[in-house]
C-alpha cells in the first residue's frame, strides 16, 4: 500500500483512555464513518497477546472500509496482523532496522523533530512522518512544542507525507495552514468527544480548508 498525501489529512491515534460508553473498536469504527483517512492503534499498557488480538480485530475493521492501518511501535504485532504499516518513535528501533523486519510492503511512519531527524528517516526508508508536538498537549508531557518554522523546514526539505501531531483540535487546525502538512494527527480530539463521528466531519473538513489554503 502506498503512503500519499490523502492517507494523511486526518489521522486518528488511538487512546483507550476515554473508553467507556463505547469500546475501542466502536470508537474507530465512529471515527471512520466520519471521514478519518487512517487509523494508528496505540497500546501502551496491554501485553503482547491482548494487543494483538485487538489488532487484528480493528485492522478487519479498517480493511472493510479501506482505511490504511497502523501499529505504533510494536514490530511483531504489526507483522502478525499484517498492519499496512507500523510507526516508530526516535527512540524506538531504527527505520532501517524496521524495514529489515517488515519488508518492502508495509509503510513505515517515522516520528521526527528536526531536519536532520526528518532527512535521516527518509534515508532509511521511512514512507511519512509525524512531526511534533506542534500545541502543548497532555497525551505526551515529555516533549517540547515545536516551533513552526521547523515545522515548514521539515516539510520543505522531504518529498514524503508529514503530518502534524499534538495538541491539535478543531480551534487551532487552521493555524496550520501554509506549513505544507499533509493532514493532522488527532488523539483526544478524536476520541474524547462525546459524539466521535460527527466530530470527525467537522475535523475532516476542517483539515482540507487547511491543507487547501
Amino acid at each position: 500500500m502506498k503512503c500519499d498525501k490523502e492517507t494523511m489529512l486526518l489521522y486518528a491515534v488511538t487512546d483507550r483512555a476515554w473508553v467507556g460508553r463505547q469500546s475501542l473498536y466502536e470508537q474507530v469504527e465512529s471515527a471512520i464513518k466520519g471521514g478519518v483517512t487512517c487509523v494508528q492503534l496505540r497500546e501502551k499498557e496491554l501485553n503482547d497477546e491482548d494487543f494483538l488480538a485487538e489488532a487484528i480485530e480493528i485492522s478487519a475493521l479498517c480493511r472493510k472500509h479501506k482505511v490504511p492501518f497502523f501499529i505504533n511501535d510494536n514490530v511483531e504485532v504489526a507483522i502478525k496482523c499484517n498492519a499496512d504499516g507500523i510507526h516508530v518513535g526516535q527512540e524506538d528501533m531504527a527505520a532501517a532496522q524496521v524495514r529489515s523486519r517488515v519488508g518492502d510492503d508495509m509503510m513505515i511512519g517515522v516520528s521526527v523533530h528536526s531536519v536532520e531527524e526528518a532527512l535521516d528517516a527518509v534515508k532509511n526508508g521511512a514512507d511519512c512522518l509525524g512531526v511534533g508536538a506542534i500545541f502543548s498537549t497532555s497525551t505526551k508531557t515529555d516533549v517540547d512544542v515545536l516551533p513552526r518554522e521547523v515545522l515548514c523546514d521539515i516539510c520543505n526539505a522531504v518529498d514524503i507525507p508529514v503530518v502534524a501531531i499534538g495538541g491539535i483540535g478543531k480551534g487551532n487546525i487552521s493555524q496550520l495552514a501554509g506549513t505544507g502538512v499533509d493532514g493532522v494527527a488527532l488523539v483526544s480530539a478524536i476520541f474524547g468527544a462525546d459524539d466521535i463521528e460527527n466530530e470527525c466531519r467537522i475535523l475532516r473538513r476542517l483539515s482540507e480548508e487547511m491543507v487547501n489554503r
